[in-house]
């Protein structure tokens, strides 16, 4: 064991942090982990936390001048955690934070040639730049004044630009939401477990001093910090497990107990931006009346002996996972690729006029269709499987409409907008965005004019939904998503999928991470494009009777 988690476990001591003997910390190439000597079983709780222990801006030393300033949130959290770093052993996270690493290996802190070397392309290049830019300008408008504030006597060498960006990596990777007045902080212990997409083995829940027993539940283990070994039972005594008959486990995989205690929130957060912190699961419990003033960490999965015991940060794909934590993982369901709107208008200027292109995607708006938004672009998501997202083929297939189609729709839309408007608002002239409710009606509605009147299939069959987008798949609409997945394809440079996955494979993942995960995540993101393409290419597949899944 190394001296960092030796004095760790000391500190968890001192500060009421309590944890099974079952549990044994390893420390290897990759970082620090959780393993289990014994079987554990769902239910079990593993550990508590008290929120006293954990790093926020309420139990912070810095508190009083953070809220006169009137900083808050995951900016308020980084000016007390690098204040905590500046005062060394005087902090009450000493031990804690000398397990940390100085900053965690997102691309927010590669420098701007390892951005634009290694994330052209990618969903990740321009969301870096702007994350790097916006946090700049949040250093120097918040944290500079801070400094020159010569009353408190800040050390400077610890709020610089380099060190406010490193402890944002660390609040995005290892932050938790704790509850409404503490707000999100770090959780000793509680982060040390690694992530594993859509497999976690543990949860961490808000519990109240009374939901267990107070005598001793938690076997300690802070006294000997050279064994890490317990007894088979997990280190605790059985009024300290919550037995599988106590708990209802919901389709989600939730836990809930059924003695008077409550779900009361769930918080997933990210850390996109600055109000957002990252995608740990923290699920809360009260019972009536009781002021939660712990953390429990419980399993809602069986752990075999010798297994590393997983938490997770969210359903994410590699981009998001890249982006937050550092690092990739292979065959990511959730990965997706964007395709923008812009790039959409991009494809039409080969073939359409502005003015035409402006008025089939006003169309579309009508009819209720919209694209996913973020910051200040528009986009459409595609699936792991390739399967675009089915707003696009809608206002693809818009594109191609017969004129005296368009025309008749738009003009039908219209009329009804006014007419609802008129009924509703008689003093409101403005027309309402879109009076359709759901792509899938809005795909009935152009169908429908298509064919006088009625749909060309009946609205009772179970495979309707297979039905419109086989209708949707035509020759023009294929060639449409084949263009843009070329299109966005050419983002990531002269090289081709198949060098890419060449370099890859002959790279090592522990001497190269940078590398690695960026060529893992261009990887992945081009494989989906490869995936579109063949979609597009096979739309005769639905009719062969397979299903598809699109996104939302």
């Amino acid at each position: 064991m190394t001296r960092g988690l030796r004095a760790f476990k000391r500190w968890m001591k001192s500060h009421g942090v309590e944890y099974s003997d079952a549990l044994l910390f390893t420390d290897g190439v990759e970082g620090i982990g959780v393993k289990t000597l014994c079987d554990l079983s769902v239910g079990d709780l593993i550990a508590t936390i008290p929120k006293s222990a954990c790093l926020t801006i309420k139990t912070s030393m810095a508190q009083n001048f953070i809220e006169d300033v009137g900083i808050g949130d995951s900016l308020g959290l980084a000016v007390a955690l690098m204040f905590e770093l500046s005062i060394g052993q005087e902090s009450n996270w000493y031990g804690y934070l000398q397990l940390l690493p100085k900053k965690e290996p997102v691309p927010l802190v590669w420098n701007l040639e390892e951005v634009d070397t290694l994330l052209v392309g990618t969903e990740l290049h321009k969301a870096v730049k702007y994350d790097k830019s916006l946090l700049y300008e949040d250093w120097k408008e918040c944290i500079v004044p801070l400094v020159a504030a010569k009353q408190l006597n800040l050390n400077e060498n610890y709020f610089g630009v380099e060190q406010y960006f490193a402890a944002k990596t660390l609040i995005a990777s290892r932050a938790f939401e704790i509850d409404e007045y503490h707000g999100s902080g770090m959780v000793p212990l509680a982060d040390l477990f690694n992530h594993k997409t859509g497999a976690e083995d543990v949860h961490l829940t808000s519990m109240s001093a009374n939901s267990g027993s107070e005598d001793d539940d938690v076997r300690d283990n802070g006294g000997n910090d050279d064994d890490d070994r317990g007894s088979n039972d997990g280190g605790f005594d059985d009024d300290a497990k919550l037995s599988i008959e106590e708990l209802v486990v919901d389709s989600f995989g939730d836990i809930f107990e059924n003695s008077g205690i409550q779900k009361n929130h769930k918080t997933m957060a990210t850390a996109s931006d600055e109000n957002h912190l990252n995608g740990h699961i923290l699920e809360s419990y009260s019972s009536a009346g009781d002021d939660p003033d712990a953390l429990g960490m419980i399993l809602i999965k069986n752990v075999k002996a010798g297994n590393e015991v997983f938490n997770t940060y969210g359903t994410l794909g590699n981009a998001a996972l890249l982006h937050r934590y550092g690092f990739t993982e292979p065959e990511n369901p959730f990965d997706i690729v964007n395709i923008d709107l812009n790039l959409v208008m991009k494809w039409a200027k080969g073939s359409f006029s502005n003015r035409y292109s402006r008025s089939r995607i006003s169309l579309w708006k009508k009819l209720g269709c919209s694209s996913c938004s973020n910051q200040d672009s528009e986009y459409f998501e595609v699936t792991f499987s390739g399967t675009p997202q089915l707003d696009l083929m809608v206002l693809l297939y818009i594109f191609y409409l017969p004129d005296e189609v368009y025309c008749k729709m738009d003009l039908s839309l219209t009329t009804r907008m006014k007419v609802d408007i008129s009924l509703s608002s008689p003093m409101n002239d403005e027309l309402p965005s879109s009076i359709v409710d759901g792509v899938h009606n809005a795909m009935d509605i152009i169908f429908s004019a298509e064919s006088g009147g009625s749909l060309p299939f009946s609205r009772e069959t179970e495979d309707m939904a297979t039905q419109r987008v086989d209708r949707l798949l035509t020759k023009h609409v294929c060639n449409a998503l084949i263009s843009l997945a070329d299109i966005r394809e050419g983002f990531y440079g002269a090289s081709s999928l198949e060098e890419d996955m060449h370099v890859l494979k002959g790279c090592c993942r522990l001497r190269e991470p940078k590398r690695y995960h960026s060529l893992s995540l261009r990887v992945c993101e081009r494989s989906i494009l490869k995936k579109m393409r063949i979609f597009a290419s096979k739309s005769g597949c639905i009719r062969k009777g397979k299903k598809i899944y699109f996104a939302a």
